[in-house]
């Protein structure tokens, strides 16, 4: 997906790939991270999603691989969101706070 929202461009020297070294994982404090619960298209379960973490993916995948050990529950990290299964958003809150983290918004 591109970040900027550009669409079509008809300038040849535009680069649109973003290397993965160029980008800086901000700080815990720094984050603005959107927390909620979903179950649209998933069979009617629950899961628990993380939305607005700016920074690497493997620094992302970490983060998600830390909450679900926390929470004692399955998931992945897709499409720059971290899906945990089941309703853990309590829990994911207090971990995230507890490690420093600020929290934008709970859906």
């Amino acid at each position: 997906m591109n970040p900027s929202g550009l669409v079509y461009s008809t300038n040849p020297d535009l680069n649109l790939q973003q290397n993965e070294e160029d980008v800086v994982t901000l700080p815990p404090a720094e984050q603005k991270l959107i927390i909620g619960t979903d179950k649209k298209n998933r069979g009617g379960k629950v899961v628990t999603f993380i939305k607005g973490f700016s920074g690497k993916t493997t620094d992302l995948e970490l983060l998600g691989k830390s909450i679900r050990t926390f929470c004692g529950s399955g998931g992945t990290v897709k499409e720059g969101e971290i899906i945990i299964q089941g309703d853990h958003k309590e829990k994911v809150v207090k971990w995230l706070l507890g490690n420093g983290y600020d929290l934008a918004k709970k859906i």
